[in-house]
């Protein structure tokens, strides 16, 4: 199998990238603040990326996936279990999806 010098220069590069990402995290984690605006601020980020991972899905998805972020939600309010609700509304949605053939 021949692999051109030009796909392992990407992939190196893009090992690279992901290394320097990583380090850069764990290097800086310890001047990040620990209270004040900017660490509320950043005490909401996970939210917000979750959100615009998952505001796609329904604005696009079928009834499926709508069905299961109620029933995400429902089991996260119920239980205040992070777990569970995931849990749940990944298996809502496959069994949603066998059950509309979407």
């Amino acid at each position: 199998m021949y692999t051109s010098p030009e796909a392992v220069i990407a992939i190196l590069g893009m090992a690279l990238a992901t290394i320097a990402v990583k380090a850069s995290g764990l290097l800086l984690a310890d001047r990040l603040p620990r209270e004040g605006f900017a660490a509320a601020w950043l005490k909401h980020i996970p939210g917000a990326v979750l959100a615009a991972l998952v505001a796609p899905a329904l604005v696009t998805g079928s009834m499926a996936e709508v069905v299961a972020a109620v029933a995400t939600g429902t089991i996260f309010v119920l239980s205040r279990n992070l777990f569970a609700a995931m849990a749940g509304g990944v298996l809502t949605v496959y069994l949603m999806r066998l059950w509309l053939g979407a």
